[in-house]
């Protein structure tokens, strides 16, 4: 007998054990001779990481297409593994060092690293625990990290060739520099701080005699009125920091204000360097002066300027975010001294970059060459990870050329054979990848792939596989044994994760595995990390993975992006909003299966899903009323019958459910098929909840108290049969519970997740009709006793109008139930509506409850009315809210949209009163 109540935290150990012990989620488990592969790659988590409600989402989804072809006999791959996170992982080690007063240059870089494999395989990789947590169906006995060995060696593989290809190669770029991790990142680890700053405007002299007409004064249509003759340029930044840097100024060729200084010079305040005026579509006449300085190598805009311009790059930072100036020989070049050059040397040179900025704009302001200060908002890119503010900083780094990689990448997409869902992603991988850049993949860290390339005297780089072949190939080069130095560089994180789908099934080897689940099928991901993984899992794919004909291969044919998990309100999670949501704490408190069926349920195609705890708790809710379901339908004889066979059923009862059955598994099935998992599982819910509990069991209370044997019997059957499909098309969403019913069903012997999936064969539609002509009647009646607040013991006879003759047939046979279900006395039949009745419409006939004999008319009205009147005040209150311009501009964008989401309710619930009134009148 089933316990009275589900126990999540109690169960879902012991069925998560049982799976493990089973071995049921290892690669072809339960699948059919001959089956196709399906084959899912885990979006690899970082060692370092914890579940948060993006895993969550993603993980949910992705083991609902996994359990979903799991039962479906296909042989399934779900591959696991972790990201060693280069950056992440190392501050997690260094602080721990820190606090033994250690550094981790004390150690050396190879002890180092023994301290980081030490904490790996002690703490690290507790995501995946979480990930067993919330049901994650993975062959865990595959799982992949990408430091290991197999993977080590495919990332050799991949650098080596693509260097020999001239596809990857070394070069001084601008990149995104951590002055305090003192390493360069990506732009995925850059965050963008909205800050409170300034803009400051300098006066830049122009070269000696020259001068130029300047408009200070202009009429309503903005034509210049009053001119002004100058000899300095006014530029504006919000960094004076790197002005020292500064080798030109750039105007837009259509600003006719500088076009007669084109090609003249100014001359840069407090070094004296002559630096060139250019003309770029860069700058934009309308913003600030119109006139902007370039440091090439401190800005990536002025950088692609400097490069069409032809102007100088002068780095003047140290690593760390110093100002170096004296030793600097490409900051001193061409530089004349002078008492100021001096003044500025001494007093800028080693200042930290923030220091040096407040310096600058004093010795500025002395010179009176401070034009204005204007408060300024403005973005700051901050690394996500050291927490300070980026540099635009100029170094040799590793590159891939992806310009080249990218085009078979764009044309897989383009032309079908790799498909993004939703399709309007598309755009953003075009948009993207036609416009790529070369992608820096060197990272000053000692944690991760360090660079296969070593050093010669003369500075030669020889990149191999190993140190042995690198040291044949310098022997060669200089003819005599010559000592060489490894690059202390690793490589970006996401170089190794690029090369996941196949790295992990045996690549370069050419394994089983790698020939029976390569290509893989659908990959499931967050928008954000499209250009970072998706695109360059694309162009590595393609590359190096090709079928016996020598075409290429992508490493999977779908993509489904999905959206955001929001708080309630629709803001995004932050830790400085204190709107986290954690998901573990929700597990916790409302089990697994809630959790995944609320994520799923509001897994809407292109839409954030807003998530509230309370509809976790509902869903916790519809659970329970399936565990109920299920222990009524044991109270009262429900068990598997072993000559049951659907297909001879008698009763229209049973024949209506196993249609309704048949359909929902056909919904379920396109849903999922379609990765359209709210309306797959809002499919389920409606089934479960509406028709199985609420209905059929309800109706099927008189047979199973009744003396009709074979009637009941059948019944017994058809519900025992229906809860087991009910089972398996609600495993893949809600996998503990299920299994826990299934596994408690007399006779079972094979595991829930290995159950073949239903087949929606059953169809009556003549059954399916009149069982919901009688749902659709007796919810009306019930919806019309709640709109006109009747007594639930108050009974009044059904007068119906104008039913056809197959209706009176269904009235006299469903008599009973209509009487009990909707509260009524006797069903009469009329030629005209009763005055004072409210009315519904089923099919043909008009079915009329005389309120009279119900309810006090007028007290109702009265209630009514004032019910309205709240709501009309309460609605004219927001909406004057929201038509205020000041408070929709100045308040948190999760504040309005709730004001607006109550707008909605208060319309929805003022449209249900009116017609609750327009009933009471009818009825006076």
């Amino acid at each position: 007998m089933l316990e009275k109540n589900y126990d999540a935290a109690k169960s879902e150990p012991k069925i998560a054990k049982r799976w493990e012990e089973a071995g049921a989620f290892k690669a072809g488990a339960g699948s059919k001779p001959g089956a196709d592969s399906f084959c899912i790659v885990i979006p690899p988590p970082n060692v370092t990481g914890s579940l948060h409600m993006g895993h969550a989402l993603n993980n949910t989804l992705q083991d609902i297409l996994v359990r979903f072809e799991r039962m479906r006999g296909k042989d399934v791959l779900w591959q696991p593994g972790m990201d060693h996170a280069g950056i992440a992982t190392q501050m997690v080690v260094e602080r721990q060092l820190m606090e033994k007063q250690q550094h981790r240059r004390d150690l050396g870089r190879e002890k180092f690293i023994e301290e980081v494999w030490r904490w790996r395989d002690e703490s690290g990789g507790a995501i995946f625990n979480q990930l067993r947590r919330l049901g994650a169906s993975c062959d865990w006995s595959r799982e992949r990290f990408t430091m290991d060995e197999g993977l080590s060696k495919a990332v050799l593989e991949v650098f080596v060739t693509l260097y020999k290809e001239g596809l990857i190669y070394k070069d001084k770029r601008l990149v995104n520099w951590d002055p305090k991790l003192l390493t360069a990142i990506s732009d995925l680890e850059v965050e963008q701080v909205d800050t409170k700053g300034h803009l400051w405007h300098f006066r830049y002299p122009l070269e000696d005699g020259v001068t130029y007409e300047h408009p200070v004064a202009f009429d309503d249509d903005g034509k210049p009125t009053e001119w002004q003759t100058r000899d300095y340029l006014v530029v504006a930044t919000t960094r004076p920091e790197t002005m020292l840097g500064d080798t030109g100024v750039a105007v837009h060729p259509d600003d006719a204000r500088y076009t007669s200084i084109v090609g003249k010079h100014v001359l840069l305040p407090l070094v004296g360097r002559r630096i060139p005026i250019v003309s770029d579509e860069y700058p934009d006449p309308e913003e600030g002066t119109g006139a902007v300085k370039m440091t090439p190598a401190h800005d990536f805009n002025d950088f692609e300027v400097g490069k069409r311009a032809g102007l100088r790059a002068v780095n003047i930072m140290t690593r760390d975010g110093h100002l170096a100036l004296k030793d600097n020989e490409d900051f001193l070049e061409g530089l004349e001294e002078s008492e100021e050059l001096g003044h500025t040397l001494d007093l800028c040179d080693g200042a930290p970059r923030f220091e040096a900025r407040k310096k600058i704009v004093a010795r500025m302001e002395e010179l009176g060459l401070l034009d204005k200060v204007e408060d300024h908002r403005h973005k700051v890119p901050h690394g996500d990870r050291g927490g300070v503010p980026i540099e635009p900083f100029l170094t040799d780094q590793w590159y891939v050329d992806a310009k080249v990689l990218a085009e078979p990448a764009i044309a897989s997409v383009r032309e079908g054979r790799t498909d993004f869902v939703p399709k309007n992603w598309e755009k953003t991988y075009f948009e993207w990848m036609e416009n790529i850049q070369p992608w820096c993949i060197s990272r000053q860290l000692w944690w991760g792939h360090q660079i296969p390339a070593w050093y010669g005297p003369d500075g030669t780089v020889f990149v191999e596989r190993t140190q042995e072949e690198a040291q044949a190939a310098a022997d060669d080069y200089y003819g005599q044994p010559s000592e060489l130095t490894r690059d202390e560089d690793v490589l970006d994180t996401w170089f190794s994760s690029a090369l996941w789908p196949f790295s992990t099934l045996g690549w370069p080897e050419k394994t089983p595995e790698l020939a029976r689940y390569y290509q893989t099928d659908v990959l499931i991901t967050g928008f954000d990390i499209i250009f970072f993984w998706v695109a360059r899992m694309m162009m590595m794919g393609l590359h190096f993975m090709k079928d016996e004909n020598g075409t290429p291969i992508e490493p999977f044919h779908t993509v489904y992006v999905h959206a955001l998990v929001r708080d309630k309100h629709g803001a995004k999670m932050s830790k400085s909003k204190g709107n986290v949501i954690d998901p573990l704490e929700l597990i916790d408190e409302y089990g697994a299966d809630a959790l995944r069926f609320t994520l799923a349920i509001m897994a809407a195609q292109g839409r954030d899903v807003k998530l509230d705890p309370q509809r976790v708790a509902g869903y916790r809710n519809f659970g329970t009323k399936l565990w109920n379901a299920a222990r009524f339908a044991e109270m009262n004889g429900v068990a598997l019958q072993k000559d049951f066979d659907p297909l001879k059923v008698k009763l229209t009862i049973n024949r209506w459910i196993l249609t309704e059955l048949a359909r929902t598994v056909h919904a379920i099935t396109a849903g999922v098929e379609s990765y359209k998992f709210n309306e797959a599982s809002a499919a389920a819910y409606r089934f479960v909840w509406n028709q199985f509990c609420d209905w059929y069991l309800e109706l099927l209370k008189p047979v199973f108290g009744g003396e009709d044997e074979a009637a009941k019997k059948e019944s017994q059957g058809c519900a025992a049969y229906v809860l087991d499909e009910i089972y398996k098309t609600l495993h893949p969403f809600m996998p503990f519970m299920t299994e826990e019913l299934w596994d408690q069903t007399p006779g079972r012997k094979e595991l829930l997740c290995h159950a073949s999936w239903p087949e929606p064969g059953y169809q009556d539609e003549e059954a399916a009709d009149e069982i919901n002509w009688l749902v659709d009647l007796v919810s009306g009646l019930r919806s019309v006793r709640a709109e006109m607040n009747v007594p639930p013991s108050a009974v009044a006879p059904l007068v119906v109008v104008g039913a056809a003759e197959e209706t009176c047939v269904r009235l006299l046979r469903h008599d009973p139930a209509i009487k009990r279900l909707a509260r009524v006395e006797d069903v009469v039949l009329e030629q005209e509506a009763p005055k004072g009745s409210a009315q519904i419409v089923v099919g043909e006939a008009t079915y009329c409850l005389p309120l009279g004999n119900l309810i006090d008319i007028d007290a109702e009205k009265a209630r009514l009315e004032k019910a309205l009147g709240k709501l009309a005040a309460e609605h004219e209150k927001i909406e004057k809210k929201l038509k205020n311009e000041k408070f929709v501009a100045n308040a948190r964008p999760e504040i309005v949209q709730a004001e607006r989401d109550r707008l909605v309710e208060l319309e929805e619930q003022r449209t249900k009163l009116a017609i609750a009134l327009s009933r009471v009148e009818e009825a006076e």
